[in-house]
């Protein structure tokens, strides 16, 4: 993955990264003890580059439910906060928390949470992909398809709005892609990194990844990654491409009380 899937499997599948220490790659405007834009990078993205998706409670914000599973808490939340996060999913629903590593309310469930960890680009050769084509929303059936078959992580049906997606196909068959997720300012998430097991070996990952971070490079931004903390097998790819360790992180998934009422969320403004 560039992707945790709610606990599940990734793209490329590993065991154990408890030796890994946090390397201080910061990236750009990033300064000792002070907040970086990757440190909530749902929040930042929805207030940012992807505020036209927003959908928004009080401090809280979440995208689409066809685009993004993810929602935004504010970085102190307190209980007006959860509050809004009930009234924005409503009763019963599963809300899923990017980077989360607090608790929930009582009376909430933990459905799943995940050590994660956030890799940067620090020397990328990042370079287009000659065999890769864009994918728009026509692809999106056998996107999902390969989303299906691969898990590399939450991927919707309006999912490929977020960003650039690129796929290699043979003989007209959809059989690797990848593209682009959260989008805080500068910044730009690689994600759903994916191959069809019958073609795994040929590189394909790698040679989509670095295409989808050419285009990125080629806007002036980032690119950055998560994958699960014992995911070996990804971390030490990343690593081999030019990825850097930013900071551990985790991923945390909840369900709103039946008991609690529901309200309409606002557009974000």
């Amino acid at each position: 993955m560039s992707d945790v899937n709610g606990g599940r499997t990734s793209d490329v599948n590993g065991t154990d990264a408890s030796g890994l220490g946090d390397t201080g790659v910061n990236g750009p405007s990033a300064a000792p003890g002070t907040h970086h834009v990757l440190d909530n990078p749902a929040l930042a993205a929805l207030t940012g580059p992807h505020a036209h998706f927003a959908e928004r409670q009080g401090r809280v914000l979440r995208y689409p439910v066809d685009v993004s599973p993810w929602l935004a808490l504010p970085d102190d939340p307190d209980a007006e906060d959860w509050a809004d996060v009930a009234a924005l999913a409503g009763p019963g629903a599963e809300i899923a928390l990017p980077g989360f590593r607090g608790e929930v309310p009582d009376g909430w469930e933990v459905t799943f949470r995940i050590d994660g960890v956030q890799f940067v680009d620090a020397g990328l050769a990042a370079a287009p992909e000659p065999e890769a084509v864009r994918l728009g929303p026509a692809d999106v059936p056998e996107m999902l398809d390969l989303v299906e078959r691969t898990r590399p992580g939450p991927f919707l049906p309006r999912t490929i709005e977020m960003g650039t997606y690129l796929g290699i196909r043979r003989d007209g068959a959809l059989i690797a892609m990848a593209g682009e997720r959260l989008h805080p300012p500068g910044w730009t998430e690689i994600s759903a990194v994916c191959t069809d097991p019958a073609f795994r070996g040929e590189g394909l990952a790698t040679r989509l990844i670095l295409a989808v971070a050419h285009g990125i490079k080629e806007r002036g931004e980032t690119p950055f990654l998560h994958t699960g903390a014992h995911n070996t097998t990804a971390i030490r790819l990343y690593e081999a491409l030019g990825f850097r360790l930013r900071r551990r992180t985790a991923f945390l998934g909840a369900r709103v009380p039946q008991t609690l009422g529901q309200s309409a969320a606002v557009p974000a403004l």
